[in-house]
Order: C-alpha cells, then structure tokens, then sequence
C-alpha cells in the first residue's frame, strides 16, 4: 500500500469542501503568558462527531464507491466518523466495538445510523471484524493506518496554515500516528522549516519507541486516561512520522488533567484528554518552544460529563 503525500492531502481537502467543518482557530493570552510562546489552537472539538476523526473517515468513505458496506473497529471517534460518513455517502456502517463500551460513544454511534456489533471476546475482536467484512462482502477502513484516513486527518493542519502560514511549530497528540502523519504531509508540504513534535503520555510511549527503533513497538498494557490514544502506530504512518517529526514531547497524566483545566477554565473550551496532551508540553513551558509561533490540534472533545453533572444533581 502506498505511503500518502502533500497531493493526497489536497485532494482530501477538496473533498472535505463543504461537508467537514472549517473549524475555529482560538488564542488566548493567558496561554500565550503561561507557555512564553504565542499559541493557537485548531479546534477540533468542533467538528463534526466531535473530534478530527471525522475528516479522515469521510474521506476514505467516498473513497470505497464499489462497496455498499464498510466496516471498522473503533470504541471511539473514529466509530462515530465511520457512522457518520457512510449516513452521508449512502452506505451501511457496521462498527466492531469490544467491550467495555462507553455508553454514550456507542449511543453517539447509533444515532449516525452505525450498527454496532460487540464481539463475545474482545480479544478476538481483530478477526471478528474480518469474518464480518468477509460475510458483508464490505470494505475495511483501519482507524489511522489506511492512506485516506491519513490524507483527511492532515487537512485539519492544512487549514491552520492557511490561516496562520508563519507558524514555527505544530503540535499534535499521537496514538495510532494519523493525525500526526496527516499534520506532517501538510507542513512539510506547505513549509518544509516547521517543526513538527508529537505529543505522547508517558503511560502509552509506543510511538516514541516505534520512532527511536524504526520497527513497531506494541504498548501492551497502557496507562492513560487518553484513551484514543492508547493504539500502537502502523506500517504506514510510521516511516512517515519516522521522517518527518522534530521529537517528541512525553506527558504526565497529571499534566494531562491539568491541561484540560486550564483550556476549560481560562478558554471556555471542553477538549477531550488526548487533545489536552498537545497544550501540556506549552503549560509546562518547553525551552524549544519558547517564543515560537506554535500551532496545536486539538484533536476533541468528546468528554464523559456524566460524573460531574450527577455531583450536580445534588444540589
């Protein structure tokens, strides 16, 4: 399968025209104080479904037109992109969701016309999800190792750059790599002196060690309340992030809870802890990212509420 390029991203962008939210650009002074930067935030929480999955999904959804069924493995976003894409394009979404499943991502699911299958064992949930494409003489679409999803994930930095192109840095979090590979097509293609650092928890470090070895390392047992990123990266997306990242920056869980404070109470903005990853290393003020223009994708903010407006009730 053929890696994607700057091309591919382009042509999912004009696709995307229309159908994907161009979603806001947000700065905050008090972020631009607290990092010693100047910062601005790609607000995917606002996209459509919640989050960037969407981009990615639509994409490689109108990309299958011979098959009227697609399925994907996904508890998350990237189910909710899948559902919601094929509602669009006319197609039957069949998403594989192991347990434990979040009640309210699976409803979420449901309600963009998804058909959730979950199998009897999560840990064959690999070959179920096979055995169904086989059954449904479906399409396959891999959350992030797939040249489609990796082209739509990377027009949401393309639109950032279209906007702010004097950007010295981009920041975004990474589990299975597309919407960092996505993110480094579109730089490089645009500005090939931008820096691009990847955003991991220290709980969930197989892309930084996947990177460092050029092989994949799989994160058996990770630790992290991210959980869209808890994936291990793919064949395609890590020879791109291989030659294109700056680094990486490694992020504590507390950092993480910290992060979504912060953007919640200072900017009024809900984002989901895979994208509060990206605004720690600022929070924390980096040296290399001292008095740099720097971009964040905030890749989210599909956020469980559930437990704080039940301490609500209370009251």
């Amino acid at each position: 399968m053929a890696l994607p390029d700057f091309h591919d991203v382009e042509l999912a962008a004009a696709r995307l025209k229309g159908i994907a939210r161009e979603t806001p650009i947000r700065t905050s002074r008090q972020l631009d104080a607290r990092s010693h930067a100047t910062v601005f935030l790609k607000c995917e929480n606002f996209q459509r479904v919640g989050a960037f999955k969407f981009r990615g999904a639509y994409n490689a959804v109108t990309q299958r037109p011979s098959s009227k069924s697609v399925v994907a493995l996904s508890s998350g976003n990237h189910a909710q992109g899948i559902a919601l894409a094929c509602r669009l394009s006319g197609k039957e979404a069949h998403l594989v969701m192991p347990e434990p499943v979040n009640p309210i991502k699976r409803a979420a699911v449901q309600e963009y016309g998804g058909i959730v299958h979950v199998p009897p064992d999560p840990r064959d949930a690999d070959s179920f999800s096979r055995d169904l494409v086989r059954e449904l003489h479906g399409e396959w679409i891999e959350a992030f190792n797939d040249p489609d999803v990796i082209a739509g994930q990377g027009t949401a930095a393309l639109e950032l750059l279209g906007r702010v192109p004097d950007l010295d840095v981009l920041l975004g979090p990474i589990g299975g790599g597309g919407l960092l590979s996505g993110t480094c097509l579109a730089a490089h293609g645009l500005n090939p002196k931008i820096q691009v650092f990847a955003c991991e928890p220290a709980g969930a470090l197989d892309a930084l060690y996947s990177v460092r070895e050029n092989r994949i390392v799989s994160q058996e047992h990770p630790r992290t309340i991210a959980e869209g990123l808890r994936t291990s990266v793919g064949t395609l997306t890590l020879p791109i992030l291989r030659d294109h990242l700056a680094g990486f920056f490694v992020v504590t869980e507390e950092e993480i809870v910290a992060a979504m404070r912060f953007v919640y109470e200072r900017m009024k903005l809900v984002i989901e802890p895979a994208g509060a990853v990206a605004v720690a290393p600022l929070l924390r003020q980096e040296p290399a990212l001292q008095g740099k223009r720097v971009g964040v994708i905030i890749s989210g903010g599909n956020v469980d509420l559930s437990r704080y407006f039940d301490g609500l009730s209370g009251f």
